[in-house]
């Protein structure tokens, strides 16, 4: 099941964030679009579960 995560970040965060739900998730690439105020970030990332083969931590009963 595809869905899509909205984050608002700070600029200096954004990268953080994206690397941390492409170690969560499968992702495609965040795309950034600026908040109306200018001062923080928009990011959204396409993502899908990954399954328990490619993250073993997480389990199907959780």
């Amino acid at each position: 099941m595809t869905f899509e995560i909205r984050v608002i970040c700070t600029p200096d965060d954004a990268n953080r964030v994206s690397s941390a739900l492409a170690a969560a998730f499968e992702t495609g690439a965040a795309r950034r679009y600026p908040t109306r105020d200018g001062k923080r970030t928009r990011l959204y990332v396409t993502a899908d579960h990954r399954d328990s083969s490619t993250n073993p931590t997480h389990t199907e009963s959780e």
